[in-house]
């Protein structure tokens, strides 16, 4: 008999993959089977890189017209979203084959707290939507005086570190 070392991540692994399968066959079925091979869902391959001013997505948009592209900031989440519009292709005699896929798409990212949407910037250039979002100002910490009450004047903590005598060492 054999041990077989157990693998937790492994195990999230399989399922995950198996709740893939389940939502993937669940969704193209309704098509039917005949249209399930022309039915691949398409999602566009995302980077995101944090720089350091700013973060910035990168998004494969081959294929995609600026005007059938959405870039929007709503409660600090990035969603981009389109379309990929397929090619109609008239076919008299002979076989062809449609593997480039086609479709909605939509990706969202949950962005950090204080970011302007008002700042955020969107271009696209051969292909590749570059979203730029600047980061939020950090807040700084803000040192608040201590008042002192004793005896017959009152002294801040500032006035008090400054008029006690530097340590020396022998």
């Amino acid at each position: 008999m054999a041990l077989i070392r157990w693998e937790p991540a492994r195990e999230l692994q399989t399922i995950q993959q198996e709740v893939n399968r389940l939502f993937g066959t669940f969704f193209d079925s309704q098509a039917g089977v005949a249209h399930r091979a022309t039915l691949r869902r398409w999602v566009p391959a995302v980077d995101l890189v944090e720089q350091d001013d700013s973060y910035v997505l990168r998004a494969d948009l081959p294929g995609v017209r600026e005007q059938d592209v959405k870039v929007e900031v709503h409660d600090n989440v990035l969603t981009v979203s389109g379309e990929r519009r397929s090619a109609q292709e008239d076919q008299g005699k002979g076989y062809y084959r449609v593997e480039r896929s086609s479709g909605s798409f939509s990706r969202s990212l949950v962005l950090p707290e204080g970011i302007d949407p008002q700042a955020v910037h969107a271009r696209i250039e051969n292909g590749v939507l570059e979203v730029s979002i600047p980061k939020p100002e950090q807040p700084k910490p803000y040192r608040v005086s201590i008042d002192v009450v004793g005896g017959s004047a009152t002294q801040s903590a500032e006035q008090l570190e400054s008029s006690q005598p530097a340590e020396t060492s022998v």
